[in-house]
């Protein structure tokens, strides 16, 4: 069973750069299909605080609600990358 969990939108780019990197590295996740309306997200604002997507949850290393994709890969590049 998959460890990191990722909430997304259908047809976002910044969601699919996630995705590219976790499938890239071979990580295994478990997608959320979010909504598109933000007053909708109450699942990744109950997570994260706030209802901006790609967002990812990692219990492994204490990751609750990392948003912002530059930030994401840049954290799975470090994690579970070349660099790790």
């Amino acid at each position: 069973m998959a460890s990191i969990e990722l909430y997304e939108l259908q047809g976002c780019p910044f969601c699919t750069k996630v995705k590219s990197k976790l499938d890239e590295l071979g990580l295994e996740y478990d997608s959320h299909m979010v909504p598109s309306s933000h007053a909708e997200r109450t699942e990744v604002e109950e997570i994260s605080g706030q209802t901006e997507v790609p967002m990812i949850v990692d219990p492994n290393h204490g990751v609750e609600g990392m948003s912002e994709s530059d930030d994401i890969v840049e954290y799975l590049e470090e994690t579970y990358g070349s660099a790790a």
